[in-house]
């Protein structure tokens, strides 16, 4: 498995995160100030600091937020 995969993985349970919370990625970004668009396409690594926003906004630990990925 390469890079792009891994970020395919992990954009796509951002995404499902996101609408399971029932917010729009225009909301999203309101409340985290992350571009949830670039990071959901699977176009843009996500950084350390970001993946830790990610997972406070999910209510989520960080190991739940990247469980099976």
């Amino acid at each position: 498995m390469n890079n792009k995969d891994e970020l395919l993985k992990l954009a796509n349970r951002i995404k499902n995160l996101r609408i399971e919370k029932g917010v729009t990625q225009e909301i999203a970004y309101i409340d985290t100030g992350i571009h949830f668009g670039r990071i959901e396409q699977g176009k843009r690594d996500v950084s350390y600091t970001t993946l830790v926003k990610l997972s406070k906004y999910f209510n989520l630990s960080l190991n739940e937020l990247l469980k099976n990925l």
